[in-house]
C-alpha cells in the first residue's frame, strides 16, 4: 500500500539535458576536509565530474 503522505512525483526519473546520459558510480575514498570543501560546492556532483574531466584532458595531452 503507499504512503498517502508520499509524493508520486519523487518516483519519476530524473529528467537531464545532457548528451551523454550518467549512468555508473563511481565511489572513492577522500580526507575529511576535501568532503567538507566539495560539500561547500553549489553543486558537488557537477564540480566532482568537471574536476576529474579536466584531470583526464590534461592527462592526454
Amino acid at each position: 500500500m503507499p504512503n498517502p503522505k508520499g509524493n508520486p512525483d519523487s518516483l519519476k526519473p530524473i529528467q537531464s539535458d545532457r548528451e551523454d546520459k550518467l549512468t555508473d558510480n563511481l565511489s572513492f575514498r577522500v580526507t575529511k576536509e576535501m568532503k567538507e570543501e566539495v560539500k561547500a560546492k553549489d553543486d558537488p556532483p557537477e564540480f566532482c565530474r568537471r574536476a576529474i574531466q579536466k584531470a583526464l584532458n590534461e592527462e592526454k595531452d
